[in-house]
């Protein structure tokens, strides 16, 4: 039986994500923070996909402490791991820093991502074919980074801070892509399409804001296909370091050809998480 992890699976795209892959014959593990709502998602998936194989984890993402503790409880088991889907996300109204002193967003939707790859890599090595799925945004086809600044310190604010956090996912992801090549692993980006989840639980104007955009936002279900197809696609064996919208490839930000500029952000990012 094929093996998953989906972070951020108890709720939005990340439970059908989780859904579609038990349905795919896949032995799924949930993660996420909330216990209710981690149950739910469980009991949800079992019904969609009867007889399947699920577990729950319950992590904070932000910490990376966490993230690796949960990337040596899977390295321990010894199982080879077919697909890693990271989506779990953040997008804040307000600048906050974890216990080991990051920017939480950051911290959540790039930190994180990049430490459990990594961690993973030899249960992914051993899967022969595995796919690293990692759930990105529109958002970062615009916009620059500051390999200097990916906290931002200096000039934060929640869109800012969302943006360079999927630029930074972006552009460490495609850098990575390449460095597995050969290995049997690959890793995609996929921009879902704006989908009316619960990302922003903001109260206030910029919460009204974005429950009046989901009126015109994909369902949760429609937002999980390209992500899945990205998991599970034949035609997708062994591609890697592909931009995927509406399960087609697409041009990403034009800053992801600038060779000079992604080893700057890559070796930020290896400073930020202590290697």
């Amino acid at each position: 039986m094929k093996t998953a992890i989906v972070t951020g699976a108890t709720s939005g795209i990340g439970r059908w994500i989780a859904g579609g892959l038990a349905q795919a014959g896949y032995r799924v593990t949930l993660v996420g923070r909330d216990s209710a709502r981690g149950e739910a998602a469980q009991k949800w998936v079992t019904a969609r996909a009867p007889g399947s194989e699920t577990r729950l984890r319950l992590i904070d993402l932000s910490s990376l402490a966490a993230t690796r503790a949960f990337a040596e409880e899977v390295l321990a088991e010894g199982r080879p791991l077919d697909c890693l889907v990271n989506n779990a996300g953040a997008f804040l109204g307000t600048r906050q820093v974890t216990a080991e002193g990051h920017e939480r967003v950051l911290a959540t939707n790039h930190l994180s991502p990049f430490v459990l790859t990594e961690a993973l890599l030899p249960v992914l090595r051993t899967s022969g074919a595995a796919r690293v799925v990692n759930v990105g945004s529109s958002t970062a086809d615009r916009g620059v980074i500051d390999p200097d600044n990916l906290e931002l310190t200096r000039g934060w604010n929640r869109v800012r801070a969302y943006r360079q956090s999927k630029i930074a996912l972006l552009m460490v992801s495609l850098d990575t892509a390449q460095r597995l090549k050969g290995s049997g692993i690959s890793v995609n980006v996929v921009h879902p399409g704006l989908v009316a989840t619960g990302l922003v639980r903001e109260r206030g104007v910029t919460g009204l804001a974005w429950r009046l955009l989901g009126n015109f936002a994909l369902t949760e279900e429609k937002g999980a296909e390209t992500p899945l197809f990205a998991c599970i696609a034949p035609e997708l064996e062994g591609k890697t370091g592909l931009y995927l919208k509406r399960s087609k490839a697409a041009a990403a930000n034009p800053v992801t050809r600038d060779a000079a500029l992604m080893a700057r952000v890559v070796a930020a990012t290896e400073r930020l998480i202590g290697t």
